[in-house]
């Protein structure tokens, strides 16, 4: 017999605070420009209850996020039931124009966190699972030759993975030159796709997504600049090849209608990083799977929101593979075990809440300092 909801103990959030810690990696860099790597810093966000459950999520970039998430964020969950999430997200929200979607996505994280480790079961699990496992798609940093992106689809195709993206030069003569290059290795049947990273102008996407298209690539991400919503709708007039865009749209999960309205892209696309947590991500895939849509998760930074994508993933019947990027490991820190992409396949988690450890002797020793 249930204990009616009345009758049950409330649950209360006490505490909010950030650790922040050394993360040194490899510098490495991607064809837009985007540069990562060096000495770095991460995060782990804490959210306390007086049931002593904990729910955590790491922050990105917390000398820019981490003090907002203290100042603006901390005083809107205090005292609050972790269980409203939705109540909590929306009032989170609010903030955006103050504090990073990073930021409130990690406190959406630590929330479901908390929520699965109460109930005992995993996230996917009180989202509604919908699958046990995904395929893999390895997603290139940068590399100088078109050999060099060969070499990488092989190794990825003889360890049994089905599908690549590639992340070229930016430059639309040598981004069909790496692409032809990839196609003709790997032959037929590996699954590849094209992220150009905002790179061109409406005229070179065309002659781009006009040569992928004969190359039978999966999917064209990213050709134009997000604000560009005009030469999308052309764009998407003139190809055949399914257009992914919406990664970094103007307003976020409230801005996608435009997108699919207007018949500006085919695929929507998101993560639980900048779409702002577990909460919109669900949202934003159920926005799509009503149009027949399929919406593709990006990764998410950190190998802790990556978890939470697969959460996401799994809970949904429309987002049909899981990214690792970059395919060299570059985001892969903080967890005791990250997730297992051997083979090319994904499963979904099976322990409470996130379901993965977090590295706390790493922190410790690594720390930096304590907000909250």
């Amino acid at each position: 017999m249930s204990i009616p909801e009345s009758e049950q103990p409330m649950v209360t959030i006490t505490n909010v605070k950030v650790d922040v810690f050394d993360w040194e990696t490899p510098n490495w860099r991607v064809g837009s420009g985007m540069r990562f790597g060096g000495r770095n810093q991460l995060s782990v966000v804490s959210v306390e209850t007086d049931a002593g459950v904990t729910g955590n999520a790491f922050l990105s970039r917390p000398q820019y996020n981490a003090q907002a998430l203290i100042d603006m964020l901390k005083p809107r969950v205090i005292g609050k039931n972790p269980q409203d999430i939705g109540r909590i997200w929306a009032d989170c929200y609010k903030q955006n124009r103050g504090v990073s979607t990073a930021a409130i996505g990690a406190i959406d994280i630590a929330l479901w966190d908390i929520n699965g480790k109460l109930a005992d079961q995993p996230i996917h699990r009180l989202l509604g699972t919908c699958k046990d496992e995904v395929p893999v798609y390895s997603s290139t940093a940068w590399w100088e030759t078109p050999e060099e992106y060969v070499q990488e689809a092989l190794e990825f195709q003889s360890d049994g993975w089905i599908a690549h993206k590639l992340h070229p030069h930016g430059e639309p003569k040598a981004d069909i030159k790496i692409c032809q290059a990839v196609r003709e290795a790997v032959g037929d049947e590996m699954i590849l796709m094209l992220d150009s990273m905002w790179s061109y102008q409406y005229e070179d996407a065309v002659r781009v997504g006009r040569a992928i298209e004969d190359l039978d690539y999966y999917w064209y991400e990213d050709p134009l600049v997000e604000e560009d919503l005009y030469s999308y709708v052309k764009l998407h007039q003139k190809l055949d090849i399914p257009i992914m865009s919406t990664e970094y749209a103007p307003g976020r999960y409230y801005g996608m209608t435009q997108w699919i309205t207007q018949y500006a892209t085919d695929i929507l696309r998101g993560d639980v990083a900048v779409t702002g947590g577990i909460t919109p991500l669900v949202r934003l895939c159920h926005l799509a799977e009503g149009f027949q849509m399929k919406c593709e998760i990006h990764h998410g930074g950190n190998s802790l929101n990556n978890v939470a994508n697969l959460h996401v993933t799994m809970a949904v019947p429309n987002c049909e593979f899981f990214e690792y990027f970059p395919a060299t490991g570059g985001f892969l820190y903080g967890l005791v075990e990250d997730i297992d992409m051997s083979g090319g396949t994904v499963s979904a988690p099976t322990k409470p809440g996130l379901g993965f450890e977090i590295d706390w002797d790493l922190i410790k020793n690594k720390h930096i300092a304590t907000l909250e």
